[in-house]
């Protein structure tokens, strides 16, 4: 057998669980019990030594030496059997067993006797049973052949150890389970309430498709018809005006469609990537686009915030600088995702929509960013103005 196992489905091969090995929902006042019962043997174990006569002069700090060593040892063995590294914690049973076969043969022997049976106790306690009871039957059997121990006291002694580390165990896996259903239950919560949510999205993404959408896309009908009716007038500074304000009003309502469509696949989960979102934002206004790093799927709100910064800051060069040219640099990081939109800076002429809103476009991509745990750095920048985000994933 190899120096680690795998938990197995059989209960004679299979290690106790791993909350059964731990000290996980232990309550304080058993933890407390235990740490009196473990300091009483040891006591009893240092009285014992002292009093069997042997350790004398410079030998008087062999007791409570031995006793930190197998304070150490103990250490190890949970460490060992919690790991389920099965031949590392027969070692430290074995170094603990040779140290009560030494303290038998100076004539400490109930030193030895006591440190033998917790070994055996703790073998039958923590190790797989297939293993923990040959070994625990081993470790008496030596006790019985070392200690002068009749048959009769060895079969009392025997069966005291298999019983009270059967209990143990039983207990501790006991516990175990309790927490293992307690994580399922849990884990089903999670699982139920990532359900309704996912539910309520795609229930909003329906009423927002069934009211705005449809409402966009009549208005866009309307808003071409409107288009042709005007293109029919005679031409002239009025009939030029209103058919470049009904064409204007046409771009917005598409450009609203698609914004809503973004929002519903953002709601549905089915966004498409944000760099080929970028591309194709980016083409439409002869930006260049710049993908550092991995890309990878980000977050439903990191990638919205991601395209609606990048769409903010287009919209931004549109109405303050006009034919500046636009770089786009999208950077995936181990923690983060960045996003940098730079212009060249305009001719200097303010655009058509540079009277349009109300100036919190800055401010509200600010205040998404922050809402994430990012920021948004945004200023002049040479002959040009710059915005940077940055978001954490």
């Amino acid at each position: 057998m190899g120096s680690e196992t795998k938990q197995s489905s059989g209960g004679f091969t299979a290690w106790p669980a791993p909350e059964a090995l731990s000290r996980l929902g232990v309550p304080r006042i058993r933890i407390a019990i235990d740490v009196v019962t473990w300091l009483g043997v040891g006591f009893w174990i240092l009285w014992e030594a002292y009093d069997s006569q042997v350790f004398g002069g410079v030998a008087v700090m062999v007791p409570p030496l031995s006793l930190a060593a197998v304070i150490g040892a103990a250490g190890l063995y949970d460490r060992y059997t919690l790991r389920h590294r099965l031949l590392p914690a027969i070692g430290v049973l074995g170094a603990v067993t040779l140290l009560a076969v030494g303290s038998y043969a100076v004539g400490a022997g109930t030193p030895g006797a006591i440190l033998l049976i917790v070994c055996a106790v703790q073998a039958i306690q923590r190790l797989p049973l297939s293993v923990g009871l040959p070994l625990s039957g081993l470790i008496m059997g030596l006790h019985a052949a070392i200690g002068l121990v009749t048959v009769r006291e060895m079969a009392v002694v025997g069966f005291g150890v298999v019983g009270i580390g059967y209990m143990l165990r039983l207990d501790a896996q006991a516990r175990g389970s309790g927490f293992r259903l307690l994580a399922q239950e849990r884990a089903a919560r999670v699982a139920e309430a990532e359900t309704a949510a996912l539910a309520e999205r795609a229930r909003i993404a329906r009423e927002i498709h069934d009211v705005l959408a449809h409402s966009l896309s009549a208005q866009m009908v309307h808003l071409e018809a409107a288009r042709l009716l005007i293109e029919r007038e005679p031409q002239g500074p009025f009939r030029d005006s209103v058919l470049e304000r009904v064409v204007a009003a046409r771009g917005m309502a598409r450009e609203g469609l698609a914004e809503t469509r973004q929002a519903l696949s953002a709601l549905r989960g089915d966004m498409a990537p944000v760099e080929d979102y970028l591309r194709e934002l980016a083409t439409a206004d002869r930006s260049e686009v710049q993908v550092v790093g991995e890309p990878r799927q980000l977050k439903a709100e990191a990638s919205q915030a991601v395209r609606r910064v990048a769409q903010e800051a287009l919209t931004n060069v549109r109405k303050h600088a006009p034919g500046a040219a636009v770089r786009l640099v999208l950077t995936y990081g181990p923690d983060e995702v960045g996003l940098e939109v730079r212009d060249s800076g305009g001719s200097g002429a303010r655009g058509e929509l540079s009277a349009t809103g109300a100036g919190y476009g800055l401010l509200g991509m600010r205040e998404r960013a922050e809402l994430l745990g990012g920021t948004l750095e945004a200023g002049p920048e040479g002959k040009g103005f710059a915005v940077r985000l940055r978001m954490p994933v």
